[in-house]
């Protein structure tokens, strides 16, 4: 029997109407003092409940998180009442949600840190581009290491966030650990130079990973806490020498965690999904991985469906899709034509290009 993408799923006790996943999409649209979500990003995530499982926008863990400006945080009180205005709608709507907890390292800036120090991440790096600051666009500047005692406080803030997330009703927490974000920094050999426990070898460039996991579940049950990866989509200037050995040991070793999921990120195109479908790493992680399998990366229903039946993934994310088309899920199931995205409306605020997107009309027959 084959598996479609619009059967229900059970993410162990959670029940899923399909196996669509909305991936984390940053918007910027917390624009205020406290860096909260608010009525209009509630009324987003609503707008799109009919996923199977959403997880949220990055949302930093504390101050040294930030880097985004306009990201929503997950670490004071206030925060964490606005969070809560998102769950309930979502979840009156019928959907589920996961919160996920973001610590940008390098990519930020001394005017968006505590004490206007640098931003940290595993080994002084210099990401390519510019930030957004309160000044304007400036380039990114250096960054440092962390100390040891910044990397057992940033653990502690992980497992804080992931309690705070479940307090404010996610009915979980996603671990961002891809994209060349802090987890990630410490990952790859590329970017950690440190000769300390947490350098050199892939066991100790992983233990930051592994003690932030250990942590958090500490506080809250396995089967509420996923893990996002990105073994072969990396920054400008940031990469692993061996990434398929490196992050094979780190999923091999996920394996004694019993994780709610595995999420892998694979920075693809739907060109290179259907002529290349070899490409994907997931096949490969299934293989040595027990648990549940989220593929994302330049899916259509068609790569979706493939992966499903050869039985590769268990759960699909679409992203940008999610943006320009709230009900992504049932446009899918009836085969209808999507609306376009306007980039330009992808981070600068406001409503338009947001919540104004419109939905089909639907009949049953």
């Amino acid at each position: 029997m084959q598996t479609s993408l619009f059967e229900p799923f059970s993410l162990r006790n959670i029940k899923l109407s399909n196996r669509i996943v909305m991936a984390p999409l940053t918007r910027r649209r917390a624009d205020n003092p406290a860096l909260a979500a608010d009525d209009m990003v509630a009324l987003y995530y609503q707008q799109r409940a009919t996923a199977g499982l959403i997880i949220s926008e990055g949302s930093q863990i504390s101050p040294q998180a930030y880097g985004y400006t306009g990201s929503p945080g997950c670490y004071t009180q206030a925060q964490m009442e606005g969070w809560k205005k998102v769950t309930e709608t979502l979840h009156r709507a019928g959907g589920k949600i996961f919160l996920q907890l973001w610590h940008v390292g390098p990519f930020s800036h001394a005017s968006l840190q505590p004490g206007n120090k640098a931003p940290v991440s595993a080994s002084p790096v210099t990401p390519e581009g510019d930030v957004l600051t309160p000044d304007g666009r400036v380039t990114y500047e250096s960054s440092r290491a962390m100390t040891k005692d910044e990397i057992f406080q940033t653990v502690k803030e992980f497992a804080l966030a992931a309690q705070n997330a479940i307090k404010a009703g996610f009915d979980g927490v996603e671990v961002h650990g891809a994209h060349a974000y802090i987890i990630d920094q410490f990952i790859m050999d590329g970017t950690n130079k440190r000769s300390d426990e947490f350098g050199g070898s892939v066991e100790n460039r992983a233990r930051f990973l592994f003690m932030i996991l250990d942590e958090i579940l500490k506080q809250i049950p396995s089967g509420r806490v996923g893990l996002r990866l990105s073994p072969r989509s990396v920054k400008k200037g940031m990469e692993d020498s061996t990434p398929d050995q490196t992050y094979g040991y780190i999923v091999n070793k996920l394996k004694d965690y019993n994780l709610a999921y595995l999420h892998i990120s694979e920075m693809m195109t739907p060109e290179m999904r259907m002529e290349n479908p070899n490409h994907s790493i997931i096949p490969y992680y299934r293989e040595i991985y027990n648990g549940t399998l989220i593929s994302c990366g330049g899916h259509t229903l068609e790569s979706a469906n493939r992966m499903l039946e050869n039985n590769e993934a268990d759960l699909i994310a679409f992203g940008k899709p999610f943006i320009s088309n709230p009900d992504l899920a049932e446009r899918l199931r009836n085969n209808a034509e999507l609306t376009p995205w306007d980039k330009e409306t992808f981070y600068h605020g406001g409503s338009r290009g947001y919540i104004d997107y419109p939905m089909l009309q639907y009949t049953d027959i």
